[in-house]
């Protein structure tokens, strides 16, 4: 199954890095719709709105360091809300921490990934998690649109 009819809510509070990352999910012929959220607050008013089945995201990438509410306060919301809760969430973020890893493995995260450096590697790592989490993942019926 390719990534077309599937959406990614991507989040991050950073412009520069929405935009970047942007260019990249937008590349190439089998390309999903993506969704931008710039910070929490924003992420959660459209989970809100897109609950159903055929509205809610397929995958959220969503950046862990943001102000007003941090990456892993949209993440407990969205494993604490039973029409949310089985959505995949990789985080991405800048940060290396293996405190911040374990954390958000605890909460319930997916993934996580450092954003690499390098626009190429950027590119290439944004590409491999599409592949995977709405290419090749096998998702549950409730899930399939």
């Amino acid at each position: 199954m390719g990534t077309q009819g599937r959406h990614v809510l991507l989040v991050d509070d950073n412009p520069n890095d929405l935009e970047l990352a942007l260019e990249v999910l937008n590349e190439g012929e089998s390309r999903p719709q993506v969704i931008t959220a710039q910070g929490g607050p924003e992420a959660m008013a459209y989970l809100e709105t897109h609950r159903g089945q055929c509205e809610r995201p397929s995958l959220v990438l969503l950046d862990l360091n943001m102000p007003q509410l941090d990456g892993l306060g949209v993440l407990d919301a969205i494993r604490a809300d039973a029409a949310l809760h089985d959505i995949p969430v990789v985080m991405l973020t800048t940060s290396r921490e293996q405190s911040d890893i374990q954390t958000c493995y605890r909460r319930g995260a997916n993934g996580y990934l450092v954003k690499p450096p390098d626009l190429s590697m950027f590119a290439e790592t944004l590409k491999a998690t599409l592949a995977f989490w709405l290419g090749q993942n096998q998702i549950a019926q409730s899930q399939a649109r």
